[in-house]
C-alpha cells in the first residue's frame, strides 16, 4: 500500500492537469470500490472546478468550488493515469503486484477540457467519497488521524506524550495513525534504523531524548523519499513515467542478510515479523 511519499508524488503529478480545471463530466462505471460511492457522485462532480489538490495522511483531497472535497484513497493497487488531448499518458501512481493495466479496471474517469484522468484499481481496495470541505476533519477517515509528520504539529513534545506509558513496540506505535499520520512499514523501518532504536522496544520505555531525536529523523527520511519520487518497491512512477529511486537508498528495508550500513557497526540486517508485517533492522546498532 502506498505510503505518504508515494501519495504526495501522485498529488504532485496530478496537480498540473487538475488544479484549477473544471470537470466537464465524470464517468462512474461501478457503484463501489472498497465501499459504495456517495449518492450521485458523477452528478455532484460534473461541472465542478478543482480549486486545489491536497493530501492528508495517505488520502488525496480535491477541494471543489461546490464546497465539497473529493477524498481518494489508492488502496493497494489503485493508480491514476493522466491522458492529454495529444494522447500522451503518464502514470503518477503504478504498482506491479496486481493484475496489470486492464481497461476493465478503469472505474472512475474525470474529464476536463484538456485532460482525462482515470482511476484504475484491479483489487478494488481503493475508495472515493465526497464530504463538505469545512467539515473535512470530522470525516470518519480523518477524525482520528494524528498530525502530519512534515507539519508543525508533529514535534518532540507531541511524540513524547504519545509514547508515554505505552507498552506496544515502538514500530507499532509509529504505525498507529493516531500517533502520526501517513507513516507506513517501509519508512518506519528506515527511520528507526537511522535513529538507532530497536523496533521491538516498548514505546514507553524509550528515553525522552531519544524519542525527541526521532522527529527530525522521520522528517529527513520522508523528505528524501518525496524528493526522489517515492519508493519504486511496487513500480511507483512519477508524473513523467520514470520510476522513483528512493529504494536505492534503503538502509535496511528488504535488505535481509546485507551488512548494516551504519559506520563501524559490522552487524547484519535481519528480518522479523511484527503483527504480520516484515520488520528489517540491525540488532547490533539498534537498541
Amino acid at each position: 500500500m502506498p505510503e505518504l511519499p508515494e501519495v504526495e508524488t501522485v498529488r504532485r503529478g496530478l496537480a498540473p492537469a487538475l488544479e484549477g480545471a473544471r470537470l466537464v463530466y465524470v464517468d462512474v462505471r461501478r457503484p463501489d470500490l472498497r465501499w459504495p460511492f456517495p449518492d450521485g457522485m458523477a452528478e455532484r462532480l460534473s461541472g465542478a472546478t478543482i480549486r486545489a489538490l491536497g493530501r492528508r495522511s495517505k488520502y488525496l483531497l480535491a477541494h471543489l468550488d461546490t464546497g465539497e472535497t473529493l477524498i481518494v484513497h489508492l488502496g493497494m493497487s489503485g493508480r491514476m493515469v493522466v491522458d492529454d488531448l495529444a494522447g500522451a499518458a503518464t502514470r503518477p501512481g503504478a504498482f506491479h503486484r496486481d493484475a496489470g493495466w486492464l481497461p476493465q479496471h478503469d472505474h472512475v474517469v474525470l474529464h476536463t477540457a484538456s485532460h482525462r484522468v482515470t482511476f484504475n484499481d484491479a483489487r478494488r481496495f481503493g475508495a472515493m467519497d465526497l464530504w463538505p470541505t469545512e467539515d473535512l476533519e470530522n470525516h470518519w477517515l480523518m477524525a482520528k488521524l494524528g498530525p502530519e509528520p512534515l507539519g508543525n504539529a508533529f514535534h518532540a513534545d507531541h511524540l513524547i506524550a504519545a509514547f508515554r506509558g505505552r507498552t506496544t513496540p515502538v514500530k507499532a506505535a509509529l504505525l498507529d495513525q493516531r500517533t502520526v499520520a501517513g507513516l507506513g512499514n517501509i519508512y518506519v523501518c528506515e527511520a528507526l534504523h537511522r535513529a538507532g532504536i530497536a523496533p521491538t522496544r516498548r514505546a514507553g520505555r524509550i528515553a525522552a531524548r531519544r524519542v525527541a531525536d526521532l522527529v527530525p529523523v522521520i522528517r529527513e527520511v520522508l523528505g528524501e523519499a518525496i524528493a526522489a519520487g517515492g519508493s519504486s518497491l511496487r513500480d511507483h512512477r512519477q508524473a513523467d513515467g520514470t520510476l522513483g529511486y528512493f529504494q536505492h537508498g534503503f538502509r535496511v528495508y528488504d535488505r535481509e542478510g546485507h551488512v548494516c550500513p551504519t559506520p563501524d557497526c559490522g552487524g547484519t540486517v535481519r528480518r522479523i515479523v511484527q503483527s504480520g508485517r516484515s520488520t528489517f533492522h540491525c540488532a547490533r546498532c539498534q537498541r
